[in-house]
């Protein structure tokens, strides 16, 4: 996009973390926000934010895992403003831990959040984003998009998804005046991990070094340049894109760093008494 002042932007996840932290930086913009998240109180203080900075903003209440709740939300945002010139696709959730840990209930949310969702407001919002003479789709992914990671399985699906339906989205709207973009940061100083649901081997929150993490703010400014630049897929930190390089380039060393880390964790675990020796202890 050329010029994002004066445009109107959806947000779904807004109240907190990256979404909040581009929804300020789009208003700092000039964009006209129409704001999304489960967390109707946090929403609340962001949009509140966002009126210092003298642009329009709505905030609404929406669980982007209920698809009747999104298309009420789309419903209002057309009935209010007649279209939307940038959509930012950003509500996530995540599980950590063993995949053998992981219910249906687990993925069928994680789902239905991370992947559905996007592909309903794109779905509902496309004719309104092809009417505009310029409009742009950002899609918040991942490096767990890019490289299969341990113990975040449906995370990495749903994020490999994003950036799959980025692309394609790309290749056939791209001459319409549509354009596309898959954010892939690394770890990023949120809540996302620590508030997800961990496998019961994983009842222990690490905290990732503090030098890992990028902050909101960081990705929010990256998030920008990108729909300026109209790029197509951004992996963010050093360490994420020598990750991603390594894999498209030397793939073996990723097995083999893989290779190593549950060679050490079963080293590392805990021995479980046989049976036998459980009833002679007795």
């Amino acid at each position: 996009m050329r010029q994002i002042r004066g445009k109107s932007a959806l947000v779904t996840g807004a109240a907190s973390g990256i979404g909040r932290a581009i929804a300020l930086r789009l208003a700092e913009e000039g964009a006209n926000l129409y704001l999304l998240d489960v967390n109707a109180v946090a929403l609340a203080s962001v949009v509140a934010e966002v009126k210092q900075r003298r642009v329009e903003v709505i905030g609404r209440h929406c669980d982007v895992g209920q698809p009747a709740q999104v298309s009420a939300a789309i419903a209002h945002l057309l009935d209010q403003w007649g279209g939307v010139d940038l959509l930012v696709n950003n509500a996530g959730i995540t599980y950590y831990g063993r995949t053998t840990k992981m219910s249906a209930e687990h993925w069928d949310q994680l789902l239905a959040i991370n992947l559905h969702a996007p592909v309903q407001f794109i779905r509902e919002l496309l004719p309104t984003l092809l009417s505009r003479q310029e409009s742009h789709i950002l899609n918040v992914a991942s490096i767990c998009g890019l490289v299969g990671l341990s113990r975040v399985a449906a995370y990495s699906t749903s994020k490999f998804a994003i950036v799959g339906l980025s692309e394609s989205l790309r290749a056939e709207f791209g001459r319409q005046g549509v354009g596309v973009t898959a954010l892939c940061p690394g770890l990023v100083d949120t809540n996302l991990f620590a508030a997800a649901p961990r496998g019961e081997d994983l009842r222990e929150n690490k905290r990732p070094p503090a030098w890992l993490l990028a902050t909101p703010e960081a990705i929010a400014n990256r998030a920008v340049r990108a729909i300026y630049r109209n790029q197509a897929v951004v992996v963010m930190q050093p360490y994420a894109r020598l990750t991603y390089w390594v894999k498209r380039f030397a793939p073996g060393l990723l097995d083999l760093g893989n290779r190593f880390r549950r060679r050490k964790r079963a080293v590392d675990a805990p021995r479980v008494a046989t049976p036998d020796e459980r009833r002679r202890a007795a």
